[in-house]
């Protein structure tokens, strides 16, 4: 290959490429993502004031998922200490929030979860506390989430106890990102708030949950 050749091969390159960076600069095609891990189900479960609260209600928020119980004597109180902590970090973030689902049902009732947010001096606009039908509650934990193993499934839903201490990142368009953060780990924990700004960072891209999840027409 001649000469000339090569510098027209190069020149060519070079130009595709350019191209390719003007196109996609000031957007965040070109960047590396997280990656997608699951993607948010549809659920319907209640929040700590009583009131509805669905996958829906997700929709344009980058949001925290855990899984606890009020009357946990173990590691609980220390998942919540450091979500208190992932809290007072982004508070001020209007796309921003945490999803505490209770693992106890039976015992977390409404009012329970109502004295457990006032008793973390949790802004529950924010931090919100959710219960419902145990089997749902584990269901979105282990298919949605990926908080537990599904193989747990297999016993009665009244002999099984969930009991996690990984939480979950979900982006503003219903897709769980990154990886499983363990909630008691502070290397974890600092990716996590590293990961949370990413999200904050990036546009929503639909305007209802992806894959099925949701389509352009609410019911």
């Amino acid at each position: 290959m001649s000469k000339k050749s090569i510098f027209y091969l190069v020149f060519a390159v070079v130009l595709v490429l350019a191209f390719y960076f003007f196109l996609f600069r000031g957007t965040d095609s070109w960047k590396k993502k997280m990656p997608v891990i699951s993607y948010v189900k549809p659920f319907h479960f209640t929040t700590q004031d009583g009131l509805p609260f669905t996958d829906r209600d997700m929709l344009g928020k980058v949001t925290v998922v855990e899984f606890f119980f009020t009357n946990c004597p173990g590691i609980c109180p220390k998942l919540n200490t450091n979500m208190k902590a992932i809290f007072e970090d982004f508070k001020s973030e209007p796309d921003f929030m945490i999803l505490s689902h209770t693992c106890d049902p039976d015992r977390d009732s409404v009012a329970r979860l109502k004295v457990y947010a006032d008793s973390l001096k949790a802004d529950t606009r924010k931090w919100i506390f959710v219960t419902g039908r145990k089997d749902s509650l584990y269901q979105v934990a282990r298919s949605a989430y990926l908080l537990d193993d599904p193989k747990n499934n297999v016993e009665k839903i009244e002999d099984q106890f969930l009991h996690t201490q990984f939480f979950a990142l979900v982006d503003k368009d219903g897709k769980v990102r990154g990886q499983v953060y363990d909630g008691l780990k502070q290397k974890e924990l600092e990716q996590l708030r590293k990961d949370i700004r990413t999200l904050l960072a990036e546009k929503a891209h639909t305007s209802n949950f992806v894959n099925g999840v949701f389509n352009n027409n609410p019911q």
